[in-house]
């Protein structure tokens, strides 16, 4: 693009001098764009390519504070109406319970078939891969406190939400989703994040592959070697409940059920359409230095909206049935964002594209970290 404006400015052919020593501008083709824009502008068209390829061998590391709190104060600003979006859903409680007896349901529908049939193994990753992620997402969205105005409601049911799922989960997901929140992109904290082994071991395209197909265990075992939780009495009370669930559900209906549940959280966590959303939600694309990408496809249908995930992040406090509202107010701040079309691209172009993978991370230095080394780096400069 560059060469071509130049040759158009001089009316010439190219001059290679302009150009740092490249002999031809085939030599280093890019990938297509990945990310598309609702309201293109002169700083993204969203056609080209807003930066150049990402070093494939480190993460992305940048010295800003995350866009989300200043996007937020912002909005305000010009909207002060939007806390009036904010609170929360009745409706969700319903939606839990409809799933989980959906589950619940085919758990017991296939307490007679063989795990490895083709209808066990269909079910278990066409419905309860779905459902399954929507019971993830359903955790999410009450972490946030967003189901019940009290915190022992909001537990409770997410703890309700956490049976089908087969392993106690919710307790240690929230104060790592809170923190993820907090301190987004931050080394050591954020849990979100891969780490210097992932990107060591899993940078092409087998290794992509890997990922994608069993990151629920990435997103469940990670954050056990980053950070460790001190626990609470919920993980207790998640753990007891989980385990006599499993218990009696084995007890009473053999094991065929439970193995069902465990296949669906893990299809909800691997090359399913709906797991696209893991990927989309954070890694860097197309040379951009953004950190949160949305997508606003027909898929949010099943998944309490997450793909609104610029609107989530800068109003956690927005509940999932009016995100879209948030958007609809504001498009001057979210329709100029680079967005993902499409979750199953997302997979897809994830394994195959040169220029993402496990490196597409923005990362920015902890701030406690940040202030002993600024602490320490002044200590030194006085010596």
């Amino acid at each position: 693009m560059v060469a071509q404006s130049v040759c158009k400015a001089t009316g010439s052919e190219i001059d290679f001098s302009y150009f740092g020593g490249a002999e031809s501008f085939t030599e280093e083709k890019r990938s297509p764009r990945r990310t598309t824009v609702v309201s293109p502008s002169e700083q993204d068209d969203g056609v080209s390519y807003p930066g150049p390829p990402q070093d494939p061998k480190e993460f992305l590391w940048i010295m800003t504070e995350e866009p989300h709190r200043s996007r937020r104060m912002a909005i305000m600003k010009a909207h002060p109406e939007v806390t009036k979006l904010m609170g929360y859903e009745p409706l969700t409680k319903y939606v839990v319970l409809a799933v989980v007896s959906l589950q619940l349901y085919l758990a017991m529908y296939l307490r007679h078939s063989h795990p490895l049939s083709f209808r066990f193994l269909f079910l278990a990753y066409a419905v309860g891969g779905t459902t399954n992620q929507n019971l993830f997402l359903a955790i999410h969205e009450i972490t946030h406190n967003l189901a019940f105005k009290g915190i022992n409601a909001n537990k409770t049911l997410a703890v309700f939400a956490n049976l089908p799922i087969g392993v106690p989960y919710f307790a240690a997901f929230k104060k790592y989703h809170i923190e993820h929140h907090r301190h987004l992109g931050e080394d050591g904290i954020d849990t979100d994040l891969p780490t210097n082994f992932e990107l060591l071991c899993l940078n092409n395209v087998l290794g992509k592959t890997f990922f994608a197909t069993f990151q629920i265990f990435f997103y469940a075992l990670r954050p056990g070697f980053v950070r460790m939780q001190t626990p609470t009495r919920w993980h207790l009370y998640n753990v007891i409940v989980q385990l006599l669930f499993d218990y009696v559900l084995v007890r009473t209906f053999g094991m065929r059920p439970l193995l069902y549940l465990l296949f669906s959280s893990f299809f909800a966590g691997s090359l399913h359409p709906c797991a696209g959303h893991f990927i989309a939600e954070h890694y860097v694309w197309d040379g951009l230095n953004q950190e949160t990408y949305s997508y606003y496809g027909p898929l949010n249908i099943l998944a309490y909206n997450v793909g609104y995930h610029n609107e989530h992040h800068d109003f956690p406090s927005v509940p999932w049935t009016r995100l879209p509202a948030l958007r609809a107010l504001a498009p001057e701040f979210y329709d100029i964002l680079p967005s993902h079309p499409s979750w199953p691209m997302v997979i897809v172009n994830f394994i195959r594209d040169k220029e993402v993978g496990i490196f597409a991370r923005a990362k920015r230095i902890a701030k406690n970290n940040k202030q002993k080394h600024e602490s320490s780096s002044s200590s030194s400069d006085q010596e």
